[in-house]
C-alpha cells in the first residue's frame, strides 16, 4: 500500500523543462531557440490569432452570406387537434387554455416563449383560449363552437 507522502510520478512521465537563454553552455543560449531574425525573434512580438503573415486572411477570402434578424419571433405552434386531444385526456381543466396549462400538459416546451394557435383539425369542446396569436381560421373555429379568444401582448 502506498503512502501519500511517498508517491512519485511514473518513471519517464515527467520531463525536465527546457531552460532557454541561460548561457551558451546550456545549449539553448544565444538566440534562445528563436532563430536568427524577424518579428518572432524580438522581445514583445505579438501576432493576432488570425494573422496569416500578410496573406489575404480567411475571413476576407470567403464570401459574405446571409443575415440573421435579431428581432425574429419564433412561435411555438399548437393545432386545434392538440387542444381537442388534451380535452379528451382531461389535461385541460375548466376549458381554460393558457401558457401554464399548455406547458404542464406538454403541448409547449417553454411557458415563457410565444405560441400560436393554428386551425388544423376539428375542435368540439368549448374553450377559453389565451395565446400570443391565432390564425384567422383558428379564431373562426374556436368561436363557432362557442369558445372565447384572448390575445396576449408580448
Amino acid at each position: 500500500m502506498d503512502i501519500l507522502s511517498n508517491l512519485k510520478p511514473a518513471k519517464g512521465s515527467n520531463k525536465k523543462t527546457k531552460r532557454i537563454g541561460r548561457g551558451e553552455g546550456s545549449g539553448h543560449g544565444g538566440t534562445a531557440t528563436r532563430g536568427e531574425n524577424g518579428q518572432r525573434s524580438r522581445s514583445g512580438a505579438k501576432f493576432k490569432v488570425w494573422f496569416e503573415g500578410g496573406q489575404m486572411p480567411l475571413q476576407r477570402r470567403l464570401p459574405k452570406r446571409g443575415f440573421k434578424s435579431p428581432f425574429k419571433v419564433i412561435n411555438q405552434v399548437i393545432n386545434l387537434t392538440v387542444l381537442q386531444r388534451l380535452v379528451d385526456e382531461k389535461k385541460i381543466q375548466d376549458g381554460e387554455v393558457n401558457a401554464v396549462s399548455l406547458f404542464k400538459s406538454g403541448a409547449i416546451s417553454k411557458a415563457t416563449a410565444p405560441y400560436k394557435i393554428l386551425a388544423k383539425g376539428e375542435l368540439k369542446a368549448k374553450l377559453n383560449v389565451e395565446a400570443h396569436s391565432f390564425s384567422a381560421s383558428a379564431k373562426e373555429k374556436i368561436e363557432s363552437v362557442g369558445g372565447t379568444i384572448k390575445e396576449i401582448k408580448f
